[in-house]
């Protein structure tokens, strides 16, 4: 409820900008599903680990030349 929705504040205000929000953790688990909904079956546990191992390392990879981007 309204309790967890402001439990961010309870943290250092310098936090604030990147902790208000779930939508960037919700979009990345949206984009996981999406391909493995492609996949359908996964052969075993660790082929669907390579999966989310490879597109978190893409979006890392993505989010740090962003961030490169800005401070230039």
């Amino acid at each position: 409820g309204f309790d967890d929705a402001i439990q961010y504040m309870n943290e250092p205000d310098k936090y604030h900008p990147f902790i208000h929000s779930t939508n960037h953790l919700e979009r990345l688990n949206e984009e996981v599903r999406r391909r493995e909904s492609v996949i359908r079956i996964f052969p075993n546990t660790q082929s669907a680990f390579r999966l989310l191992a490879a597109y978190l390392m893409e979006y890392a990879e993505t989010k740090q030349q962003q961030r490169a981007l800005l401070k230039n």
